[in-house]
């Protein structure tokens, strides 16, 4: 009997204790499923899917340092005074820019819904007025903000704020830095705008613009006369393009309600081969009421110019081509003038590093005609009838 009950309470104790280590274990709780980012790859490369939504995004930019001496262009030219002998004279134009870039992407029973943004922001150590006048302030490092595109659009519909139409529509100009020594048309402007594929090559655009002014305007400074629109009525772009394997050909027109003008490019683009593309265009504005308004006989406001018709006189013309001697290495031409006798000559050569990274060398020429002199009317360089400058830049994309 003593045996049996020794062995029933160490049975019983055992029990126990195994109930009580029982009772302190550990649990571990199963990990939650973690939620990676998904890759979206309908809109192209470096998408991907906002966590939770069906909204596609990409972030992108790049990093600039550009480097500019002489006397050409809306980049390049600086003027200081002698620190010894108080003298005018030339000196680096620097400009520091990183670029931040949005895309976004979803589709919906009315079409795609996409979005874009550009935000740049500044540092250059330049004169208040890029050195235009020789009698300006010295360097000036100083810093802005520029938003620069942040519009939405839903299939064709895109409305926010954009580059003009007039130029986007048909590419700009060449592949160089300084493409308006004899500048082409208005740039930065808010706008309601519609975008028409016909198929088979063909596609079509209306744009209702504001125009801008102030200095976020690209030639706001050159006094080419009141951009942004004066009452309730917009300026109109329209435009139509023919695309094919050959290259594509596009005309714009564009109607300054301020002034009343209308102006007009076209422009054709040719694959002559694998290596070499070439362009030309031609553009052409009527007067219209450009000259009714100048409120100091002392400045250049108007005298011919407008936003859709910024080049001197009726008429002007761009031409150039890229020549790619490989991968990494291209050329890069464009030959400018317009009937005021104003002509420029813009070549670099592009050299990519390493992917994403690069360095572009460009000499720029430009020769200002008398018929800017006669109407008052000058820019870069006025004070020269012949002015040379170049600029390299260094440019980082991700």
């Amino acid at each position: 009997m003593n045996i049996k009950s020794l062995l029933l309470g160490s049975a019983a104790a055992l029990i126990a204790v195994s109930g009580a280590r029982a009772a302190d274990a550990v649990v571990v709780a199963e990990p939650e499923p973690a939620e990676y980012v998904k890759i979206c790859d309908v809109y192209g490369a470096g998408y991907f899917y906002i966590p939770g939504t069906e909204t596609c995004l990409r972030i992108g930019g790049y990093v600039r340092y550009d480097i500019g001496a002489g006397d050409v262009g809306t980049f390049t030219g600086a003027r200081a005074d002698d620190v010894v002998d108080g003298k005018n004279q030339g000196t680096f134009y620097k400009d520091a820019r990183f670029t931040l870039k949005t895309w976004t992407g979803q589709e919906t029973e009315l079409g795609t819904l996409k979005t874009y943004t550009e935000t740049r922001l500044n540092f250059q150590n330049s004169p208040l007025n890029n050195g235009y006048s020789a009698g300006g302030p010295g360097n000036d490092a100083h810093n802005n903000i520029d938003q620069h595109f942040a519009w939405i659009q839903l299939g064709g519909l895109r409305v926010g704020l954009d580059e003009s139409a007039f130029d986007t529509f048909v590419g700009y100009a060449g592949n160089v830095i300084n493409d308006t020594i004899v500048p082409y048309g208005g740039f930065k402007t808010g706008v309601v705008q519609y975008y028409f594929d016909a198929g088979n090559g063909f596609s079509a655009m209306a744009s209702l613009e504001e125009g801008s002014g102030g200095a976020d305007q690209k030639y706001a400074s050159y006094g080419y006369g009141r951009a942004t629109v004066d009452s309730y009525v917009p300026h109109i772009v329209g435009g139509l393009k023919y695309t094919q394997g050959w290259g594509d050909i596009v005309g714009v027109v564009a109607y300054d309600s301020n002034y009343e003008s209308v102006s007009g490019k076209v422009r054709v683009d040719v694959n002559v081969s694998n290596e070499l593309t070439l362009f030309g265009m031609f553009g052409y504005g009527n007067d219209g009421k450009l000259n009714d308004f100048n409120p100091s006989p002392n400045t250049s406001f108007a005298n011919g110019r407008g936003f859709y018709k910024p080049w001197g006189g009726n008429w002007g013309f761009w031409a150039g081509g890229t020549y790619k001697f490989n991968e990494k290495t291209s050329f890069n031409l464009q030959v400018s003038g317009d009937q005021w006798k104003d002509y420029g000559v813009a070549a670099n050569i592009a050299y990519s590093v390493v992917p994403g990274f690069t360095i572009t060398p460009e000499v720029d020429y430009q020769h200002v005609g008398s018929g800017a002199f006669d109407a008052g009317n000058v820019w870069a360089g006025a004070e020269k009838k012949d002015a040379v400058g170049g600029i390299i830049r260094f440019q980082r994309d991700f």
